[in-house]
């Protein structure tokens, strides 16, 4: 049932698709029904350990599933919405699907045994900066619906990092190789751990994170994104 004040919000505040920009309808959130049918999902969660995504990892990390819901392409409809969602203080873009990921994956069982989600850190002056971290808006969606606890502290990003975007698979594991630190504060040792990140191109920062993280002993991986580059 639609309350009367979602109802008066939806006329006195109306929320826009991120995609097409067309009004959304009562109980639509960031995509329109037409936008939501038609962007390139990925379905790797129904092969979360044999699919495209999941390849970039193996030997790397200590992975048992991997999953995107969108593929990404620069200048697409997906890169545009996440775009938006870093750049244009959009983290409710971030939260939503986290959530919509979060249901669909749900379905083929993509989070069995999973205990805790660690959002990729974000470095401290582009937090500051930003006033959040797209990762955590995103782990804190798919929070909301599986009852995973987010563990937000057990790794640090101690170095800055320049952007990804043209550089090589070598370029790009040299750029992010020990930017990240175990703080401690969690324990983490034999516990499941989701690797949450909004773009996955080469693996190479989620394996930077988990690389940091082994000195607390071992454990599985399973990696979340929204996007992953073919």
């Amino acid at each position: 049932m639609v309350s009367f004040w979602q109802r008066f919000l939806n006329l006195i505040a109306p929320q826009a698709c991120s995609v097409c920009g067309a009004r959304l309808s009562i109980g639509e959130e960031v995509l329109c029904a037409t936008c939501n049918l038609h962007l390139p999902r990925t379905y790797f969660s129904k092969q979360a350990y044999e699919n495209l995504m999941a390849r970039r990892f193996w030997g790397r990390i200590p992975l048992e599933r991997a999953a995107a819901l969108f593929y990404y392409e620069a200048g697409s409809e997906v890169s545009r919405m996440i775009y938006d969602m870093k750049y244009h203080d959009r983290p409710d873009i971030g939260f939503s699907l986290g959530r919509m990921a979060a249901e669909e994956f749900a379905v083929d069982g993509f989070f069995e045994g999973i205990q805790l989600i660690v959002p990729v850190p974000l470095e401290r002056k582009r937090h500051r900066q930003r006033g959040y971290n797209q990762s955590m808006e995103i782990a804190r969606g798919v929070a909301s619906v599986t009852g995973i606890p987010i563990a937000e502290n057990v790794v640090d990003r101690i170095r800055y990092t320049e952007s990804q975007t043209h550089k090589s698979m070598r370029e790009r594991m040299e750029n992010v190789e020990d930017a990240f630190r175990l703080t401690g504060k969690v324990d983490i040792a034999g516990r499941h751990i989701l690797m949450v990140d909004d773009i996955v191109t080469s693996g190479a920062t989620v394996c930077s994170c988990v690389e940091a993280m082994k000195a607390s002993g071992k454990f599985p991986v399973s990696v979340l994104s929204l996007g992953v580059v073919k």
